[in-house]
């Protein structure tokens, strides 16, 4: 299934609320929780006990992508989702003009360290992979296995071999016409700019590229419920902090680098300098799947870090 279609599922299966009464087979919607951290009030569902399992999605989504997941792993562990901060169906407060993954990765520790989830197996997709990398780095004891599938560490690009004609493509034509479009109000046209660049560079429906007015418009409510976060991080001063090298060199929990056989060439090239930082990581390459694999190849996703969270 497409990445965005696939949305439409997970919102179905969101709307029908804990009440649901399921048939056989059927997935549990667990209870909606929320948690103060800091200043912001984070939405997660969990399901299960033992190991905790924390999953940290990308940009425009929330705990939803990850829902599918929730029941297969609740099996053997304590598995959390949650919203991060500006995503649904979290506070919509006017963005601080400085978001990062540093802000994102202080928000992860202060949810884990609430709700007594750590250390734990962190699974960050993304943006959430960005997060996860930095809360490894900052604080090791609260991690006990990283799974990182194409964190964007954008910062890199223009020192790797073909790397500065795909960041400035990244920059002046997706990233910085959506934060002017943000910065003028108009959100809707923000998001129809970036999924049509997407569209350009490999994301398909039914076959053919992405195009925001394409989109069903269950797809385009959920993208516009999750705009606020994708405007807080295009009119950032600094959405993409670098990363120093050695200090990923120095991360020793263990690592699984995850990517997709038919991702763009910006993550593919970020990817390889991770393997390269991280000689001892494990690597899962899904088959079949983009820059989206949690949405595209879900039990391919789930067996990969089954078998990864069994060692560790």
């Amino acid at each position: 299934m497409n990445p965005f279609a696939r949305i439409c599922a997970v919102v179905v299966l969101a709307c029908l609320g804990a009440d649901f009464v399921h048939s056989a087979g059927a997935p549990i919607v667990p209870e909606m929780r929320v948690v103060r951290v800091g200043d912001v009030e984070l939405h997660y569902v969990e399901q299960g006990e033992g190991v905790p399992v924390i999953f940290v999605h990308g940009s425009v989504d929330d705990y939803r992508s990850f829902q599918p997941q929730l029941e297969p792993l609740s099996q053997h562990y304590r598995v959390i989702a949650y919203s991060r901060r500006y995503n649904f169906p979290n506070s919509r407060s006017g963005p601080s003009g400085s978001h990062s993954a540093l802000v994102e990765a202080d928000d992860l520790a202060g949810l884990l360290k609430a709700l007594g989830a750590h250390p734990a197996h962190i699974v960050g997709h993304s943006y959430g992979a960005y997060t996860a990398l930095i809360l490894a780095m900052k604080h090791p004891e609260l991690v006990r296995s990283l799974v990182l599938a194409e964190p964007p560490l954008l910062r890199w690009l223009p020192d790797l071999p073909g790397g500065q004609r795909l960041y400035a493509d990244f920059m002046n034509n997706m990233w910085n016409p959506t934060g002017r479009e943000f910065r003028r109000g108009n959100a809707e046209s923000a998001m129809r700019i970036t999924i049509n660049w997407f569209g350009k560079n490999g994301y398909l429906i039914d076959g053919k590229p992405a195009g925001f007015d394409a989109l069903p418009v269950e797809t385009r409510g959920f993208l516009m419920e999750n705009a606020l976060e994708w405007q807080a991080l295009t009119t950032s001063s600094d959405a993409f902090p670098l990363v120093d090298r050695t200090a990923v060199r120095a991360v020793k929990v263990p690592v699984l680098l995850m990517s997709g056989q038919n991702t763009m060439q910006l993550n593919k090239r970020i990817d390889a300098e991770l393997e390269r930082l991280l000689p001892s990581a494990e690597t899962a390459v899904i088959p079949g799947a983009t820059h989206e694999m949690w949405t595209e190849q879900p039990e391919a996703c789930r067996a990969s870090v089954a078998s990864f969270f069994e060692k560790h």
